[in-house]
């Protein structure tokens, strides 16, 4: 498997400049990057960056972050999406990721759900058209005492499954996930087809791979076991050089040294 590194993060020997981030990743053998919101970054100087070296942005954030969960909010959903997809089709397909937004206490769960396909569904309509592809990602956060709404691998493929469009793929995140103690295995199911990406990172300091306490070798051997193929990304703060944090996470990941 091939790694796709948050260059919010990592390689930050590099210096605070992104473009020059990708290059160091390049050279470490990393062939994909990640990175947070888009709004301020040098969009063209990313794009360049990755042009020279063949390096793959994988994925940026819409912003700004609204509530799928939430009516009021949607068509500020469907705005934020409208303005990512110029920048995903720069960055050669580069995924728009999504997360939920927080629950709503007094609104039942079904009403919430509801509300979140639907919204789905209308921006998974605007990015197929335009050739692009959007990723939610559920995130395990609480905040006033509420959690966001898509939360759980689980959650996040029922809703997936429900927006049934082959431009919505779920972000699985291992590190939000093992949060929420759910069972990786029984929460994707057979439905490793709607995953489009994974993302990696150890509890409880959100650092590489064998740093924590979460089990490695089952996460991939259920991830090999239902079929995943694509690239793992690496979305940590890593504790020593990059070359040693990819190393290290090599190992833990059973991928070699």
């Amino acid at each position: 498997m091939k790694f796709a590194a948050c260059i919010e993060w990592m390689f930050t020997e590099a210096g605070d400049d992104l473009p020059a981030r990708i290059h160091a990743a390049h050279k470490t053998g990393v062939t994909g990057v990640e990175f947070h919101l888009w709004r301020e970054k040098p969009i063209e100087a990313i794009a360049r960056a990755a042009n020279a070296t063949g390096v793959r942005v994988r994925s940026f954030c819409v912003e700004p972050r609204r509530s799928l969960a939430d009516p009021a909010d949607h068509e500020q959903v469907l705005a934020a999406v409208a303005d990512a997809i110029p920048v995903a089709r720069q960055l050669n397909g580069a995924a728009m990721v999504l997360a939920s937004g927080f629950t709503r206490p007094d609104v039942p769960v079904q009403q919430q759900f509801d509300a979140v396909v639907t919204v789905l569904k209308r921006a998974a309509a605007m990015a197929q058209a335009a050739g692009t592809m959007l990723w939610l990602e559920p995130v395990y956060m609480v905040v006033g005492g509420q959690r966001m709404f898509v939360d759980t691998i689980g959650r996040g493929l029922d809703i997936v499954a429900a927006v049934d469009s082959p431009a919505l793929r779920l972000l699985a995140d291992v590190f939000h996930s093992a949060q929420t103690a759910e069972e990786l295995e029984q929460a994707i199911g057979e439905r490793m087809p709607y995953v489009g990406h994974v993302q990696v990172a150890d509890t409880d300091g959100r650092h590489e791979p064998g740093t924590g306490g979460i089990d490695w070798t089952s996460v991939m051997r259920v991830l090999k076991e239902k079929g995943y193929q694509g690239e793992i990304g690496l979305e940590y703060f890593p504790t020593v050089g990059a070359g040693e944090s990819l190393a290290l996470t090599r190992r833990a990941l059973g991928l070699g040294a």
